[in-house]
């Protein structure tokens, strides 16, 4: 029998769409699962198809030529670690390992150097675009060794959405690299929907918008600068109705935002770098809120605050929430990327920023427009600090701040919380600050536990104490 080029372990949604989607391809692929009915769908649902359905694991192995490359599509955590174990001692040096779930990019670091050893090759990347993409076209982000990359290369470039013929995949970097930038995806994704669903509440609940006018109003931002797919699925949103009761999907849907933990691991791993994230961080501290729904509702009945009525001409205020939209996801990419800019330091990643948007326009869930600015910019300046320093995107930014400021206000004004696009001006106003009230900060640290500072009149590097009870409060000349 003639060999499968690839093999997948683990055929739940994402593994087995991923399989259809290399066979289309021209790949012979192999599947193996735990669960026997997945295994035998598999084998039976797609007659004609080059597909191996495999009911052991030594059958699976069989089945791959070599050296094997083998995707293991499981979830997260320890059946990860399981997967490895139970296949390891069958695996022979130059095999191929490769996990595509949501890992934490820790782990992934961890299971590389304990199979390298071995002489066993591991990849992990991560996988965006949900089922739809993992059939028709994912975007990829694999790290691992780069040796490792070149045995993948061909078929995840086949396999990958494409934008302009490009394959929405590349190599990002040794090691845990690839899952590093899939968290920092998924942390952005956050970002991004926190900020549309804020628009949503000052438009509907604020403005008094209809479903209706709220479908053409996001359909006419898809239009524009904002165009990408969470603005277009939107747009989508607002027009369903539900064929039961006829009522919009949307009203009728629990305000509780679940999440898997992937932008949490950002906000953790960005308080570890000293990475300041605060729209990704207000994303994630909102779906955390928004789960307390019984307490919320109680509060509700003891707490007040004014009763949202925007009483400005609709479009002036559609207008001024589609720029504070904008600017406010310039603030947040710019989040994103600087977090990757510390981690790609600390983690030696060498990270490719211009390629890492550039396979993100294609098949991931942020895909956008946008994202072909942001690569024109470290086109422009590949040691770029900061998305809002690059010119193009200072100008945007200068030109759109009035309207987040106004947006922020009216939220404050109407009671309707908004804190993604407050962290976002406050992120923008404390960047743009020549100086800020850290100086107090650093007092009040000196003057409770002397920690020491540094002046403004002495050169950087050199750190004083003051002795704050003493008389005269005299500063000593000792350097710390």
């Amino acid at each position: 029998m003639e060999k499968a080029n690839f093999g997948f372990m683990g055929l739940g949604v994402m593994g087995h769409m991923l399989a259809l989607n290399l066979e289309r391809h021209g790949f012979r692929v192999a599947g193996y699962d735990i669960d026997a009915e997945k295994v035998k769908a598999f084998g039976t649902k797609y007659p004609g198809k080059q597909l191996i359905a495999c009911a052991t694991l030594e059958e699976f192995l069989t089945a791959l030529e070599r050296p094997r490359r083998i995707m293991l599509m499981v979830p997260a955590g320890k059946p990860v670690d399981g997967a490895i174990a139970s296949i390891n001692p069958i695996l022979e040096q130059g095999d191929l390992l490769i996990d595509g779930g949501n890992t934490f990019f820790t782990d992934t670091e961890r299971r590389s150097a304990e199979l390298a050893p071995q002489g066993i090759s591991y990849i992990g990347t991560g996988v965006s675009g949900g089922e739809y993409g993992a059939l028709w076209g994912p975007s990829l982000m694999p790290g691992g060794q780069a040796e490792a990359w070149e045995l993948v290369k061909p078929i995840f470039e086949a396999i990958a959405a494409k934008v302009n013929d490009e394959p929405c995949v590349a190599y990002m970097g040794p090691r845990g690299a690839g899952h590093y930038v899939k968290m920092v995806h998924n942390g952005i994704e956050y970002g991004d929907m926190q900020l549309i669903a804020e628009a949503y509440d000052l438009l509907h609940r604020g403005l008094g918008l209809s479903n209706d006018r709220l479908h053409e109003v996001f359909g006419e931002w898809n239009r524009g600068e904002l165009e990408s797919y969470l603005i277009e699925i939107t747009a989508d949103i607002f027009a369903k109705l539900d064929e039961e009761t006829g009522q919009s999907v949307i009203d009728l849907i629990l305000d509780e935002a679940q999440q898997k933990g992937t932008g949490k691991w950002a906000s953790q791993n960005a308080l570890d770098l000293g990475a300041p994230i605060p729209t990704i961080n207000a994303a994630v501290e909102s779906r955390i809120i928004s789960a307390y729904k019984e307490e919320r509702e109680a509060a509700a009945q003891v707490l007040h605050g004014p009763q949202p009525k925007i009483d400005l001409d609709p479009q002036i205020v559609i207008d001024a929430v589609r720029d504070a939209l904008y600017a406010a996801k310039i603030c947040s990419y710019a989040q994103g990327f600087g977090l990757m800019r510390l981690a790609s330091q600390e983690y030696k990643y060498q990270l490719n920023y211009g390629e890492i948007a550039r396979i993100w326009r294609g098949g991931c869930i942020i895909r956008a427009r946008f994202l072909n600015d942001i690569r024109q910019a470290f086109a422009r300046n590949l040691d770029l600090s900061n998305l809002l320093i690059d010119p193009e995107f200072a100008q945007a930014m200068n030109a759109r701040q009035d309207s987040l400021r106004t947006v922020v206000a009216l939220a404050a004004e109407n009671g309707i919380p908004a804190l993604a696009f407050s962290s976002a001006l406050a992120y923008y106003d404390a960047y743009r600050s020549a100086r800020l009230p850290a100086n107090l900060t650093q007092a009040q640290r000196d003057y409770f536990g002397a920690h020491t500072y540094q002046r403004v009149d002495q050169p950087r590097g050199k750190y004083f104490h003051t002795n704050w009870t003493g008389q005269g409060g005299e500063i000593t000349s000792n350097v710390y």
